[in-house]
């Protein structure tokens, strides 16, 4: 139940369907005809415009503003899902626009689902059960995540992309607009088409970014190894390593395909 003083300090629209056991912070608005459950929580400052519906076991960070026709927290689009107590779980100052869905999670895929902080989610993008978003990702207008997709800190996804289950988004990859993802996009790297191919260095990501050029000039040579010198993705790897020394988003980018499940996009 809110206290006095958080029950004072919040707007909520007459309209609006506040359960009594949701657990509001301070300074939050709650717009007309929105719907929050028994089980959700709101931190400070949150925000949620109209014809809104937040359920389930669901948590909203801090001061994130969350715009009209938003869905979040119901139950994820899986015939195997049968009602367990799965989670959702939105970072602090995210910025959701309009007609976006969150589906919480399942239990075969950890029971949550969950976006970091600085995200901008823009209008109709879908984030499916167990996806797990890291924090300043931008997803543009209608992107897509399948379930279990990683999606790492400051990627960007563009408009009407989909990304295949199970697969990983790479921290700092450009994913291009009407893109289809089946295999793991790299980090640092501009990923586009239908299917994606990878096509180097997102140089301008990563100089807004304020990366250093040595860094950068590091990373272009390990692509060219990667994309153009004729090399299988091992041997790739290995002149990486044996080449480029002591740069750690060298390291990053090896450990990345390293690890990868599915293949990573090349």
């Amino acid at each position: 139940m809110q206290s006095e003083k958080q029950s004072q300090s919040n707007q909520i629209h007459s309209s609006a369907i506040v359960s009594p056991s949701a657990r509001i912070g301070d300074g939050c608005y709650i717009g007309p005809y929105v719907t929050i459950g028994d089980n959700v929580e709101l931190g400070n400052g949150v925000r949620i415009d109209s014809h809104c519906v937040v359920d389930g076991r669901t948590r909203i960070g801090d001061e994130t503003h969350i715009y009209p026709f938003v869905s979040i927290g119901l139950p994820p689009q899986d015939l195997k899902f049968a009602g367990e107590d799965t989670e959702t779980e939105i970072g602090r100052r995210n910025r959701i626009r309009e007609f976006v869905t969150v589906h919480r999670g399942t239990t075969g895929g950890g029971g949550i689902t969950r976006t970091g902080d600085d995200c901008f989610l823009m209008a109709q993008t879908h984030i499916a059960h167990d996806c797990l978003i890291g924090n300043n990702v931008i997803m543009a207008n209608a992107a897509t995540l399948a379930g279990h997709v990683i999606v790492q800190d400051g990627a960007n996804i563009g408009a009407y992309s989909g990304v295949h289950q199970f697969c990983r988004v790479g921290r700092e990859a450009y994913v291009g607009g009407y893109s289809v993802v089946v295999k793991d996009a790299l980090p640092f790297a501009l990923t586009v088409g239908n299917h994606a191919k990878c096509y180097g260095l997102n140089k301008v990501g990563m100089r807004r970014r304020g990366y250093s050029r040595e860094t950068m000039d590091a990373l272009h040579h390990a692509f060219h190894l990667l994309l153009t010198a004729k090399l299988n993705t091992s041997q790739a790897v290995e002149r990486i390593r044996a080449e480029i020394k002591n740069v750690p988003e060298i390291d990053e980018l090896v450990t990345f395909i390293e690890s990868s499940q599915r293949g990573v996009v090349k």
